[in-house]
């Protein structure tokens, strides 16, 4: 089974090599055919209820899992939601512990910093 990189987010550009998708159905769709190796996922979608939140509990219910998980969310509750549902999810031996959880959000809006020298005046 090939392996990939995938970066959940309707939002923000997908880093090299990664494979961008918006939406959980989609994500889906790549958990269950390919063998993903590193799932970088946020919260906030299109769809309010249909969120980052819910494709973390699907996962854990259908063991849908990828050999590491970034939650890379900028919504702070939404964020730690997802993170504690995977943590939880290790915790209760439903999830393997070899699995990297980690929370590392990223910004929503790239600024250039005025201390750098990135100021023109």
């Amino acid at each position: 089974m090939e392996k990939i990189s995938v970066f959940l987010d309707d939002y923000r550009i997908p880093p090299a090599g990664y494979v961008l998708v918006e939406t959980i159905d989609e994500c889906l769709i790549l958990l269950n055919n390919y063998e993903v190796d590193h799932l970088s996922l946020d919260h906030d979608l299109v769809s309010q209820t249909r969120n980052g939140y819910m494709l973390a509990q699907i996962m854990v219910d259908r063991n849908l899992y990828a050999n590491r998980i970034t939650i890379h969310s900028a919504n702070s509750v939404g964020g730690k939601a997802m993170y504690n549902c995977f943590k939880e999810a290790q915790q209760d031996f439903r999830m393997p512990l070899s699995i990297s959880v980690n929370l590392r959000p990223l910004p929503l809006h790239p600024y250039k910093s005025r201390m750098l020298g990135d100021n023109p005046n």
